[in-house]
């Protein structure tokens, strides 16, 4: 094969170059059971995907934009300290916006630049138009927004640059990183490798520049698409869509709870201490869907990690047993962050059905037991790092609380069983050829 059959191979796929990967080297069961025949239909593939270029520079990339939120609202708290509850959530209010537009700019130059390694890519030419793309394809008031913040030194606020890039900033730069990378490929398939760099680089900033002049944005559109899930209010539906969306964004390694935080924290927390005040003064509480309903639906953190990693306490993989017990404790008090990234969870096409759909089965469960009142509902703001049950049985000041969180995690358990299976033998596989 000449090297430019390799090199448009390489393209085409979007991946380092290497052998596929069959169903004996996978060692996949022949059984007639429902576990057999999901592993047959999916390890395969899950196994391509997660081995891809793109996505292995997704898993190394999104870290660096989740510590950049980080630092950012540690830097506003050192600066700026609160003194209560209240002070706490002003501060996740307003700094969550800038954090995550801050954190969509590094994202940009961190995963161009991981995309440009792995696929064996002029690194300056990558990161040059993928950041010239990104601040093209920004709307323009969003743009203006922050030309205003750096003129007045922080006096005039981030504005809507925060409000835009806060709850699109990632995805944007994850799109733009990626068709980057894809414009280059083209034009490297027709002018080869120097000429086809900047002509694949060039086009796509032509038509990022031909949507502004439109006066079309991604970025925007994508923050106007969510926008709407603030006004779901107390409702089955809101609960169901938050919890959905939140576990889907962690797929991709974005914090969905502080993504949307911005949108809906305010919202449920105003809920929240209706529910509070009305039990001071003995009346009916009037709300389910509270931020403390969310205690029921995410036990061990998104995706109802918790019995997850139960089950890996047993599992035959000497790595994941190892994982498990490494992880169980801060599992308990709802820190999965490790388990996100560390299993990994992101980008994980195996477990990403019981990521999403665990969490939603416990979100209708959680949301039947308290509308037939057969649980108390969500009384007080209770920190989610306090343990399993015992957070459910302080927000609701109902022993039955616990019964429905046991309930929940049988629940989850059962939804988590048969992808887990799956995902070890893939794992056993993988670990013998290594």
């Amino acid at each position: 094969m000449s090297p430019s059959s390799v090199e448009s191979k390489r393209s085409s796929a979007g991946s380092e170059a290497r052998p596929a990967v069959g169903a004996a080297e996978l060692q996949l069961p022949t059984g007639d059971g429902f576990v057999a025949r999901l592993e047959r239909a999916v390890a395969p593939y899950a196994h391509r995907f997660a081995e891809a270029a793109a996505v292995k520079a997704l898993r190394e990339s999104l870290p660096i934009a989740f510590g950049v939120v980080l630092l950012y609202l540690i830097v506003l708290c050192w600066f700026f300290p609160f003194v209560d509850w209240a002070g706490l959530f002003a501060h996740l209010r307003d700094g969550i916006g800038p954090a995550f537009a801050l954190a969509s700019i590094v994202m940009t130059v961190v995963l161009s630049f991981r995309l440009a390694v792995r696929l064996h890519y002029p690194v300056i030419t990558m990161v040059g138009f993928a950041f010239a793309v990104f601040w093209t394809a920004l709307p323009r008031h969003a743009v203006r927004a922050l030309l205003e913040f750096i003129g007045s030194q922080g006096q005039a606020g981030w504005g809507t640059f925060a409000t835009t890039l806060g709850a699109s900033g990632l995805f944007t730069a994850i799109l733009v990183s990626l068709a980057t990378a894809g414009a280059i490929v083209l034009g490297r398939r027709r002018f080869g490798p120097v000429r086809g760099d900047l002509a694949g680089g060039v086009a796509l900033l032509a038509v990022a520049a031909l949507l502004n002049v439109l006066n079309f944005s991604i970025a925007g559109l994508i923050a106007a698409a969510i926008a709407p899930l603030a006004t779901l209010g107390d409702s089955f539906v809101a609960l169901a869509l938050i919890t959905a969306i939140e576990s889907a964004l962690w797929l991709v390694g974005i914090h969905g709870p502080a993504l949307l935080a911005a949108l809906v924290l305010p919202v449920y927390l105003h809920l929240q201490l209706q529910n509070t005040a009305a039990q001071q003064h003995h009346d009916p509480i009037p709300h389910i869907v509270v931020v403390s309903t969310f205690l029921f639906v995410f036990p061990g953190g998104a995706g109802a990690t918790l019995p997850l990693v139960a089950l890996l306490l047993r599992s035959r993989v000497p790595r994941l047993r190892k994982f498990a017990y490494a992880t169980i404790l801060p599992s308990l008090i709802n820190v999965n962050e490790p388990v996100i990234f560390g299993l990994p969870l992101a980008y994980n096409p195996v477990l990403a059905v019981p990521f999403v759909l665990a969490p939603v089965v416990l979100a209708c469960t959680t949301y039947a037991a308290m509308a037939l009142g057969l649980v108390g509902k969500p009384l007080f703001y209770i920190p989610s790092t306090l343990p399993a049950f015992v957070n459910a049985v302080a927000a609701t000041l109902d022993w039955r609380a616990a019964v429905l969180v046991a309930v929940n995690l049988a629940l989850a358990a059962a939804v988590w069983l048969p992808f887990v299976r799956v995902y070890e033998r893939a794992e056993a596989a993988r670990g013998a050829s290594a």
